[in-house]
């Protein structure tokens, strides 16, 4: 993806990270996310992380705030359906 236009992604990172975000471009070692918010935990019944990126955080995920970022050691990038979209926004930030 490196059209101007913001497309949601999953990204994991080499430090064990799962961000979800919006990037213009991830063709590269950097990759800036924007309204990113990262997947603390997700419950088994998730599929691991491509469930994430297929299906939305499930019923018990923890999710954290939002944030624009770049990440760096990037392991993998994943297009996020539109229904996994709706969910990722409509979750609640996580507070321990």
């Amino acid at each position: 993806m490196t059209d101007a236009t913001e497309n949601p992604v999953l990204v994991t990172t080499e430090y064990r990270g799962v961000f979800f975000g919006y990037a213009t471009d991830t063709s590269g070692d950097v990759i800036e996310l924007k309204r990113a918010r990262n997947c603390i935990y997700w419950p088994s019944g998730q599929g691991g992380f491509m469930g994430l990126a297929a299906e939305g955080p499930a019923k018990g995920a923890r999710i954290g705030a939002q944030a624009d970022i770049t990440l760096r050691k990037i392991t993998a990038v994943a297009p996020v359906t539109e229904a996994a979209v709706e969910k990722w926004e409509a979750a609640g930030v996580y507070r321990g």
